[in-house]
Parts: C-alpha cells; sequence; structure tokens
C-alpha cells in the first residue's frame, strides 16, 4: 500500500500535508504521533470515511479512490476502532454476520466460517458466546474476527492495547504475528512506544500533519521515538515523594449496589466497598474493565443511588447529596467515557467548558452565566493545556480524541477541586500531553489534591499512586505496594491471579471492604454469581 502527497484541510487547519507511507505487505507497520497530528484523518481516507484534497492511494500497485467504506472493503482494508461496535445482547455470530448477511447466511455457514477464521488465526472466538458476557480482550478479538469475516487482508487497528492489561497485550500481539504469519497486513496505531517498539516492522512518525521518519524497531529507542513526535524525550509517570496527610477527603464505607440485568435478574456490582483517601494521597484502583470501576465512580459522583453505604467528602456525609452539589463542594471527575459523560460533541469548545461548572466562576455572576468570562477562560485552557484546535468557538466533534481528553483535564482542574476522580486520565493522548497531565496531579498533590486514579495503563497506576488496590468483580481483593509491584504482578492480580506482593486488603480505614474474609458468596469459589 503506497500513500503519496495525502493533504486534507478542513476550514482553519491543516489535518494531513503531503503525507507519504509506504506499507509492505505482511508486515505490522506502526503508525505514531502526538494529538492532532493527523493519525486519525488519515485512517479515515484510507478507509473511505473521508475523501483527500491532494494525493493518490495505491493497493497492490494499483491507484485506488474510495468514496466509503465498502469500497475500502472491497479492496480488503478493514478497520477495528478503538472504541468497540458491537451489540451486547447479540451473540457473536449476530455480531459478526450483522450487515453481511449474504457473505455466507446467518446459520451453519456462517457458524462454521467464524470457526474456521478463529482456528486459522488462533482467536479462540466463540460464535454461540454473548458479547455481554465477554471480557475486553475477547470483544476485540471479535472485532478482529468481523473484518477478517469480510475478507480484509489489511487491517487497520486504532490503539487496540488501550484497555489491556500485559497479558492481554501479550495474546493479542501473538494474534498478530499470526496474522502477519498468513500473509496479512497490520497498520497498528498506538502511543505506547515500548509496544509498538516490540511488535512493528516498520514505524512511520507524523508531526503535526506531515511525516517526519520512519524508524526500525531494531535499531530505535522509546526516547528516539518520543523525540520525533514531540521533540521531548519519553516522561514517565514515576513518583515518590510523599505528600500524604493524615487528614481524610474521601471516605467510602460499606458501598453496596446492585442493578437488574435484561433478563430481570438482580445481581450485585460492588460489594461493600470501603477505604480512605487523604489530602494529598493518591489512591490507585487497579482492575480489568467491567468489575466494578464505572459503576464505583458513578456511586462516588451521585449518579447512582446506593443499596447501602456512606459517603463522606471533607468530614461531610454525602450519600444522598445531588451530583451538582458534590461537584460545587470541590468534587472534579475527568470520566471514563469522554463523549458520553464529558462532553456535548455538538457544542463549542466555550460552552464544554462550563459543564459541570455552571454556577461557578468564571462561568457565572451570580443568577447568570458569564459567557465573556467562560469564553476567556477556555482561551487560557487551550494555550496552556496545549488543545491542537484553530479556535474554541468550534465543536467538540472537531477535535482528536486526545485533544477532547486535554480540554475535559483543563476544565476539571482549573476549578482547584478537592478530590478528583481520574478515570483513565491519559486514554488516547500522546506523551507529551500524558506528561503534562502527570505533572498537574502531581502538583495538584503537593497542594492537598486527593485523587481516586482508575486507568489501564498499569504504568501510570503503579508510579502516580500513594496506595494501590486491586478491584475484581465488584470488590477490593488485594492491596500492593506501588514501590515494589510489577506491572506482570498486578496484571495478574487483577485477572484473579495470586501474586507474592499482594496482601488482604487493610479494613482499618473504612468497614465492609469486601475483604477475603467475607462471608459473602464468592462466584470464584464455586458459590452463586450475585
Amino acid at each position: 500500500m503506497e500513500l503519496r502527497g495525502i493533504t486534507k484541510r478542513f476550514p482553519g487547519v491543516v489535518a494531513n500535508h503531503d503525507i507519504d507511507i509506504t506499507v509492505r505487505r505482511g508486515t505490522v507497520h506502526a503508525l505514531v504521533g502526538e494529538n492532532g497530528a493527523g493519525k486519525s484523518t488519515l485512517m479515515k481516507i484510507l478507509y473511505g470515511m473521508q475523501k483527500p484534497d491532494e494525493g493518490t492511494i495505491a493497493v497492490d500497485g494499483e491507484q485506488v479512490s474510495f468514496h466509503n467504506p465498502g469500497d475500502a472493503i472491497a479492496r480488503g482494508i478493514g478497520m477495528v476502532h478503538q472504541h468497540f461496535m458491537l451489540a451486547d445482547y447479540l451473540t457473536v455470530l449476530e455480531n459478526v454476520v450483522l450487515g453481511s448477511e449474504k457473505l455466507y447466511g446467518i446459520g451453519d455457514r456462517a457458524r462454521a466460517k467464524i470457526k474456521e477464521i478463529s482456528d486459522s488465526y488462533g482467536l479462540g472466538v466463540r460464535p454461540d458466546a454473548m458479547v455481554e458476557d465477554l471480557g475486553v480482550a475477547d470483544r476485540q478479538r471479535v472485532e478482529i474476527l468481523k473484518v477478517l469475516y469480510r475478507g480484509a487482508r489489511t487491517l487497520i487497528l486504532d490503539e487496540p492495547t488501550a484497555v489491556l492489561v500485559p497479558q492481554e497485550v501479550d495474546a493479542l500481539f501473538d494474534n498478530l504475528r499470526e496474522l502477519k504469519a498468513e500473509g496479512l497486513t497490520v497498520i497498528f496505531i498506538s502511543h505506547k512506544l515500548g509496544e509498538v517498539l516490540s511488535v512493528a516492522d516498520e514505524i512511520t512518525v507524523i508531526r503535526r500533519g506531515t511525516t517526519v521518519g520512519t524508524a526500525d524497531p531494531k535499531h530505535t529507542t522509546t526516547k528516539q521515538l518520543a523525540e520525533l513526535m514531540v521533540g521531548s524525550e519519553l516522561p514517565s509517570p514515576e513518583t515518590r515523594e510523599s505528600t500524604v496527610t493524615d487528614v481524610p477527603m474521601l471516605t467510602v464505607d460499606g458501598l453496596r449496589l446492585s442493578a437488574t440485568d435484561p433478563d430481570g435478574v438482580v445481581r450485585s456490582v460492588l460489594d461493600g466497598i470501603g477505604f480512605t483517601i487523604h489530602k494529598g494521597e493518591v489512591l490507585g484502583i487497579a482492575g480489568v474493565e467491567g468489575n466494578g470501576q464505572s459503576e464505583l465512580v458513578d456511586a462516588i459522583m451521585g449518579m447512582r443511588h446506593l443499596d447501602a453505604g456512606v459517603l463522606t467528602l471533607d468530614g461531610a456525609d454525602i450519600s444522598r447529596t445531588p451530583t451538582r452539589k458534590r461537584r460545587e463542594d470541590g468534587m472534579g471527575v475527568i470520566p471514563e467515557d469522554r463523549h458520553r459523560h464529558g462532553l456535548l460533541l455538538e457544542a463549542p469548545l466555550w460552552e464544554n467548558r462550563i459543564l459541570g461548572h455552571v454556577t461557578e466562576r468564571p462561568n457565572s455572576k451570580g443568577a447568570f452565566l458569564d459567557l465573556k468570562g467562560a469564553r476567556t477562560d477556555t482561551e487560557r485552557i487551550v494555550r496552556e493545556y496545549d488543545v491542537r484546535t484553530p479556535g474554541i468557538d468550534v465543536t467538540a466533534a472537531s477535535l482528536s480524541g486526545g485533544n477532547q481528553q486535554k480540554l475535559i483535564v483543563g476544565r476539571e482542574m482549573s476549578h482547584d477541586p478537592k478530590l478528583l476522580i481520574a478515570a483513565h486520565p491519559t486514554r488516547g493522548v500522546d506523551v507529551g500531553a500524558q506528561a503534562q497531565i502527570w505533572d498537574q496531579i502531581r502538583e495538584a498533590r503537593r497542594e492537598g489534591l486527593a485523587v481516586l486514579l482508575i486507568s489501564a495503563d498499569l504504568d501510570e497506576l503503579i508510579g502516580l499512586s500513594d496506595t494501590l488496590r486491586v478491584m475484581y468483580r465488584g470488590r477490593l481483593v488485594a492491596d500492593a505496594d506501588p514501590a515494589t509491584i510489577t506491572p506482570e504482578e498486578l496484571g495478574s492480580a487483577m485477572t484473579g491471579a495470586a501474586s507474592g506482593h499482594l496482601e488482604a486488603p487493610d479494613d482499618s480505614g473504612a468497614e465492609g471492604t469486601g475483604s477475603a474474609d467475607s462471608t459473602d458468596t464468592d462466584p470464584r469459589n464455586g458459590g452463586e454469581d450475585r
């Protein structure tokens, strides 16, 4: 595949300028670059979602022009998006054949084809499994199988390791090597430079919309890649100076929460959670996604009604306090899903700056909105957090995912919160923006900010946390020392395995933490799944 002179302009910004990339058949070709560098636009062009203003695309030596994704699929190009596009309440087979029923029908022929592809590439996909019962890694393999089912010979993977633990990353890379061995081509987009070096055959670096070089992983370091991307060294989240005080900021005591599934069965999603975060402390929660982290954030923010438990913020009981009041009392949040809970995508940036802080300065004066103050402060956030945008009147949807994240972080940190709930705060951002967010958290922590940190980046969790706890099936099952535990040990604990550097949860800070001594039935021990 050859892209020559690809240029794409939008009002007020040139997303791609004279990009040249050559991808050899049967290789893993990595594409790296900072947020706003133009990677997503380029991949949308390659997948037929957008047309270039200038330049050419050739596939197997033949020049092509894609008007829509169907044209790209017809030429053997498929894309696995960062945010999975699966229907939870359908089976794997139903998800795979959806929209492609004419290929192999919807019955035994389709099931046989899915099994054939799964076996050929070591994907281990079960056609009759319900998607809602699958973990993140299995869902990703279903997405890959969907693309292969449609005949793709070139796969575009957008941030495929963003939500995986180390063992799942290793399994994914084994799958990619199997695909490569069978002659397929993979275009791998990632911000994790160490992973890029371990799996790629070639690396193309994009900076500010244009290609700045191609690197050979065998003769390149993460430091050199970072310098190519952003002109600086690769940052580290490592923080070892302690700023933890003995003043409690958030206390969670005996938190229980249940939910009703589509079959009408009531299941426990949080089971006796308890912990305390002090001023100047970062408490990290490690866990494979889907084990109750999202529900924990919702409960602390007041977005879900508790079955039991007490929440205390800075000495005040907030168990029944509305979400807006919790925000006004000093609770900030970087949400896990920035599209659903962090932004109004079709609203301009200055309106997004107001979200969650409508009653606070500089967004309001008394009972009235202060639009001038909000606009001025949005311009400040754009400057200080390096949000790549032609102006504050463009919509949030026009920004790359990383720049959307920087806008949210800037908004939340601008109100000097007492407690910051940071759910995947650097997901989808480049190494430069990642370093800036880490520095903001460290600086605020030194000034007394309490942080609840939830992240799929285990290096980030270990590096930033003062205290580290493991969450599994809605319970806190172990404590870990960030100074001694390795990402591999933490990843094993997240999947329910034991580790020598883990301890039973410390219940001294709050009651009902769901420790190993709990008498509640645990499905891992053969009991009823609550």
